[in-house]
């Protein structure tokens, strides 16, 4: 599948989540009244957040909310509760999905397939578990997704964990999963630079969606 799209970057760097989720909700709907527009690839960090998505449930929470005085949200993207925080990639693709494939399972799987091959590229060996979505490495998961998709403009997007503090998670049974846990890419190479993969999952995107990317 070869297309002549092009998408503009955003590599953003920190960002509170409201103001991603904001920033996309506008560009979502900026699209859909002008379909000719670009597609866009956000690439973000965002300070600790907890987000749920459409159909989570409380229960996947180990803190009490009434005592609870961080940051979290109930988002429109599809999948259960999960933690951001620095040194792990945030990529919101922005992308209208009438000029590649409208099909939401194939768009999952493709999002995979760029962590996939990227993680790849470190030596770092890691998969599908069929019925889940997400990247594995052993029982563990380095990349979680969750999208929405609006007459078939995508948003909200993937989490890979670079180089981060994973201890946020221990607050959350992360997507509802009880017997996995979290990992990130630093535990297989320390020496992992977050910026310079940021590089290479820009790369690794462009050949897994055919596109150029400006």
């Amino acid at each position: 599948m070869v297309h002549d799209r092009v998408i503009e970057l955003e590599n953003i760097g920190l960002i509170s989540y409201k103001k991603a989720w904001e920033y996309q909700q506008k560009l979502v709907q900026e699209r859909l009244k002008n379909p000719l527009l670009s597609d866009k690839l956000l690439l973000v960090e965002h300070p600790p957040v907890y987000t749920l998505g459409t159909g989570s449930t409380l229960n996947n929470l180990k803190f009490d909310l009434k005592s609870f005085s961080g940051e979290l949200y109930r988002t429109e993207r599809g999948g259960e509760v999960t933690f951001h925080c620095l040194g792990q990639i945030v990529v919101y693709p922005i992308l209208n999905l009438h000029y590649y494939k409208q099909d939401l399972h194939w768009y999952l799987r493709q999002l995979e397939e760029v962590v996939i091959q990227l993680l790849y590229q470190y030596n770092i060996k890691s998969y599908r578990i069929k019925g889940l979505t997400g990247v594995w490495i052993g029982n563990a998961k380095i990349a979680a997704i969750g999208i929405k998709v609006k007459r078939w403009i995508t948003m909200h997007g993937f989490a890979l964990n670079v180089d981060c503090n994973l201890s946020g998670f221990k607050q959350i049974i992360p997507c509802g999963i009880q017997d996995k846990f979290v990992t990130k890419m630093t535990h297989y190479d320390p020496n992992i630079n977050i910026i310079e993969v940021k590089e290479k999952l820009v790369e690794t995107f462009a050949k897994v969606f055919c596109i150029s990317i400006i």
